[in-house]
């Protein structure tokens, strides 16, 4: 009888060491390296199931505090689960909780126990702990659970990132001793903030407990990228090769491709629907603002390059007049490009890295691109 969850390490780049894997879970097989379109609310924005299947979405995200918050956790275990709940057959990932109640800065109050909130909604109050987040991301369903962690600022005092750390380390041992479902996968959070030795020793330590899979959380939030890569290459290795590297809420092409480089296999990111609602998109030339008046007269697609529905069925000219009468189909399609153009460019990776050309593919897109053109 096959494991629930299980990661197959398909082959290692000999040119950059970047990994081709694929993680089984209850309700189907994930290629990896692979970018997670994010349906915070239990939908994309703007996108359909449907939509997101053709387009070769294999997993979503979704997240613990906004279902929480609103319809409930129990109202969506009484729908049967997200998947019945929002008719995805395919794996759900959803995350903890612990990124949304930090940010909220002046709003909430933290404790060894948990994180007592007030509602971004309706100023309720609330309370989130790793034992609470947990049977919350049971009722939901999803085959990945993420651990509560806490996530440091940037910047951050070493001390201060010291004491996160423990203390997801500590939480994570509270999830796990909360877990009671066997279908679902509990992903551990590396943290430390930007400090070598803290995410070394983070890494290091979640190594010696038998997990599923590791987040690398607490990067991408306002420090330079490059900072960003050194963690990464201080993380990756200390991670056991056999189980799933996932760095959270990051999604631009150029960090897909940096992320890949240092051994990561999945990521997720709002960035593509979110900038696409304001008349963005990603092309094989770099970011385009398909609002700007330079575009009302070009018949071109968005990308001659990209296979989307939008980019073969219509004009730069007709999205940007979309956008600017304020029509929904105008956003919905700039959503459908975007999360095409990150598929497919993660499509590419894996065949590079089974080619053993991933460096090859990396600079000749930044030769076409740039590395700051996102």
């Amino acid at each position: 009888m096959s494991k629930p969850f299980e990661f197959e390490l398909l082959h290692v780049c000999k040119q950059t060491g970047a990994r081709r894997g694929r993680l089984h879970t209850p309700h189907g097989v994930i290629e990896t390296p692979i970018y997670m379109p994010v349906g915070t609310q239990a939908t994309v924005k703007a996108v359909s199931p449907h939509e997101l299947n053709d387009m070769g979405a294999q997993i979503i995200l979704s997240n613990t505090y906004h279902l929480h918050l609103r319809p409930g956790e129990d109202l969506v275990a009484e729908a049967g689960g997200l998947h019945q709940f929002m008719h995805w057959d395919k794996p759900i990932l959803t995350d903890s909780g612990g990124f949304q109640v930090f940010s909220l800065a002046g709003l909430r109050k933290l404790t060894e126990e948990g994180v007592e909130f007030r509602s971004h909604l309706d100023g309720s109050k609330r309370f989130l702990s790793p034992e609470t987040s947990i049977a919350i991301q049971q009722k939901l369903g999803a085959d990945i659970m993420m651990q509560f962690d806490e996530c440091s600022a940037w910047p951050c005092e070493y001390d201060q990132a010291k004491g996160a750390m423990h203390r997801t380390l500590r939480w994570l041992d509270r999830c796990r001793k909360a877990q009671t479902r066997e279908d679902q996968a509990l992903f551990g959070i590396v943290q430390g903030a930007f400090y070598k030795d803290l995410r070394r020793e983070c890494a290091q330590r979640m190594a010696q407990i038998d997990l599923p899979g590791y987040g690398i959380g607490g990067l991408s939030v306002g420090e330079p990228k490059p900072v960003m890569y050194e963690m990464l290459e201080e993380v990756c290795p200390e991670l056991p090769q056999n189980r799933p590297r996932y760095l959270m809420g990051v999604g631009t092409p150029d960090c897909l491709i940096e992320g890949v480089l240092r051994g990561v296999d999945m990521f997720d990111c709002v960035l593509a629907t979110r900038v696409a609602r304001n008349g963005t998109v990603f092309t094989h030339d770099g970011r385009l603002v398909v609002r700007n008046a330079a575009y009302a007269h070009d018949f071109a697609p968005l990308d001659d390059e990209c296979d989307c529905y939008a980019c073969k069925n219509f004009s730069r000219a007709y999205i940007r007049h979309l956008l600017k009468a304020e029509e929904i189909l105008g956003l919905r399609l700039c959503s459908l490009h975007n999360l095409r153009f990150l598929l497919k460019l993660m499509e590419d990776i894996r065949a590079a890295i089974e080619n053993d050309s991933l460096r090859d593919f990396a600079e000749s897109f930044y030769a076409r691109h740039g590395r700051d053109n996102w």
